[in-house]
This record gives structure tokens, sequence and C-alpha cells, in this order.
């Protein structure tokens, strides 16, 4: 028996992220000026490798072009265009191409790209069929997304088995981009939508709210501090954790952006992965970096900025990550993740990594990627 995937493929999505715009939606033109490449594509390509076994059991519903065919087709799969999309894809062909996939009943809908996307999607399907998302917006706030693209992969694979995966009603998030871009998260539930629910390999939906201990906060922005070297160039990550260790500067944050510090100063603020790389080439720089709290990633969520070239000029060595106790005890032994769309890169980077959760207090964590 053939199994019926559908896949829509957001080409734009993520467009955002390395050029700081903190979101595509509404602005991919201006970050494709910016010079931000897409990587839609190619996350699917991660995703629908892993189901390259058995092409022979698949057969792929898709869109015309970059919106699916094209990368279906590249991999050799048996795929049918059901839907015709204009050269500049829209909402609107996303959620026609939905329709489309319903209306054929396929056996699972797989969609790259980020809230905006899925939120597309519910609004045509709600929980009527199905439905995986590959991780390749700038925000994955929604439960329906999995950890990696990889990930995705495994679990259409459980599937094409006929393994016993369970469906569980999964919530669609979405924030305001525009006051996202000015600082403030004002995220919202849109629907819910049915998702295979593998622990292992589909994330939880993110933990909002803002960190309560402030005691722990500033004892481990006080140690960071203490710690900080002349003459070194510190890339500030995103999230509340390190906005505490800008706070005890007295500098200025981009709470959902990347900063430079330097000597206890602030050299620049909410920097493109392009302004990155450039400033710190061949500057000792260290890079301080937090989780994100029920996922775990600690690259490849929010901050597209930090790019594989920056991550490898800094070096393992070099990153700082900080976190509560109460954050790590919240991932019940699950790994840090690194989703950085470099495989090789989130090889190089996994095992264990010190995290600073105190004044002079640290732990060991793991860290991985999911295969």
């Amino acid at each position: 028996m053939q199994f019926k995937l559908g896949l829509i493929v957001n080409p734009v999505a993520g467009l955002g992220g390395s050029v700081a715009l903190k979101g595509s939606d509404g602005v991919a033109a201006k970050a494709l000026a910016l010079g931000a490449e897409p990587k839609a594509n190619l996350r699917t390509k991660a995703a629908l490798e892993v189901l390259l076994p058995y092409q022979d059991k698949i057969t792929i519903y898709t869109v015309n072009g970059s919106m699916g065919e094209s990368v279906a087709n590249e991999l050799g799969f048996n795929t049918e265009v059901m839907y015709q999309s204009e050269q500049q894809t829209s909402a609107d062909d996303t959620e026609c191409a939905a329709k489309a996939l319903q209306r054929l009943g396929v056996d699972l809908i797989l969609f790259a790209g980020g809230d905006g996307t899925a939120r597309n999607i519910c609004h045509v399907v709600e929980d009527s069929v199905p439905a995986l998302g590959i991780p390749a917006g700038c925000k994955i706030h929604s439960g329906v997304y999995a950890i990696t693209p990889k990930a995705a992969g495994r679990v259409v694979e459980m599937l094409v088995k006929g393994e016993l995966v369970t469906l569980a009603d999964a919530d669609v998030m979405d924030i305001d981009e525009d006051a996202f871009r000015q600082g403030t998260v004002k995220a919202k539930r849109y629907g819910e939508m049915q998702v295979p629910s593998e622990v292992r390999y589909v994330q939880a939906v993110k933990n909002g709210g803002k960190e309560t201990d402030e005691l722990v906060l500033a004892d481990i922005a006080a140690h960071v501090v203490s710690e900080m070297g002349e003459d070194t160039l510190y890339v500030m990550g995103s999230g509340s954790t390190v906005a505490a260790i800008m706070q005890e500067m007295g500098l200025e944050n981009s709470l959902l952006g990347v900063d430079l510090v330097a000597d206890q100063s602030l050299i620049a603020q909410d920097l493109t992965a392009e302004q990155l790389l450039a400033m710190t080439h061949q500057r000792d720089t260290k890079l301080v970096i937090t989780l994100i709290g029920g996922q775990g990633h600690i690259f490849g969520r929010g901050n597209q900025q930090l790019s594989p070239a920056l991550i490898r000029a800094i070096g393992k060595d070099n990153i700082i990550v900080v976190a509560t106790k109460t954050k790590l005890q919240a991932l019940n032994g699950r790994p840090l993740i690194c989703d950085t769309g470099d495989s090789e890169l989130d090889d190089e980077l996994s095992g264990f990594i010190r995290v600073t959760t105190g004044f002079n207090d640290h732990i060991m964590y793991a860290v991985g990627h999911q295969e």
C-alpha cells in the first residue's frame, strides 16, 4: 500500500532570521535585498532524505516548483503536483495547497515553514488531516513542529513502516511580528492540529513567561560579568537569561536580537549574521547563549543570526551557556538541541558542555541533535 504524503514548502520561511528582521511575514523581499538566502527547501531535503529507503512505498503530492515539487523530484520520489502556485508564492498558495491535499485525502501533510505557515494550514484543515511541520521559520512557538528536519523525517518513517504512532492535538501559536520587532512577545493560540505524537522527535510548545527567580539570574549574571576578559568581544544572544547579564553591566539589550559587547561596553545592537561575521573577524570572541524553555534548543530557534560560519569561527570552547537549574530540570533529561542547519556542525557541537547555573556554579549537560 502506498503512503500518500502531502508536501507543502513555504520557500520564503526563515528569510528574516539571518538579517535580524525577526520574522518573514511581509518582509521577504526586504530580507532577500539584505542578502538572506532561502533555506526552507534545504531543510525539507534533510527531512526527505531520511525517507529515501522507502521511495517505492511513498507517493508525494505537492505544489509546483519551490513549494515542494523541485526538492521531491531532485531526490527521485514519485511526485504528483496537485496545485499550481504563482511564481511569487503567498500565504494564499499555502492555504489552497492544503485544501487540495485535504480533498485528496493524503495520509499526512508534511510542511516546511514557521508559525505563520502552521497558521495557514490550520486555518484550512484544523484537525481533519494529520500534519507535521519541518522547522524552517524564524518563530517556532507551535507544538506542531518536529524538533529538527531529520526528526520530521523519522516520524514519517515510523508511519510508513506501520509502527504505532499516537495522534495528539497540538496547539498552533503565533506572535505579532511588528510587536516582536519592538521587543515584545505577544503570543496567541490560533487553533490546533492533529500531530503524530512521538516525544523524541516532536517539540513541546515553547514555555512563555519571564524567569521569576531573580536571585538566581542575578548570580548567573554576576559570574559571567566577573569572568569577562579585556580585549575580548562577547556576542550576546537572545533571551531573558542573557538579558540579565546585559542588565548587570548596565547596558541596553535587544531581548530578541543579538548584541556585541567589549570591555563591558555596548559595541553594536541587533546585528545580522553578516554583520556579526564581519565585526568578529580575527578577533578573540566568546558567545553567550541560553536555551529555549521547554524545548532545549541552544541554536536554531530565534537566533538564526548565529550562523554556522560564526559558530565555527568562535569554537565550542568559547561558547558560554547560561541557564537556571529549574530551566534545565524542566527538560526531564532531554539533551540541549543544536539545529544550526549544518549537520556536520551539529555533530561537532554534540557531547557535553558546561552550563553556568549560578555564581561559580556549573554543571555538565548533554548536547545533541535529532537524527
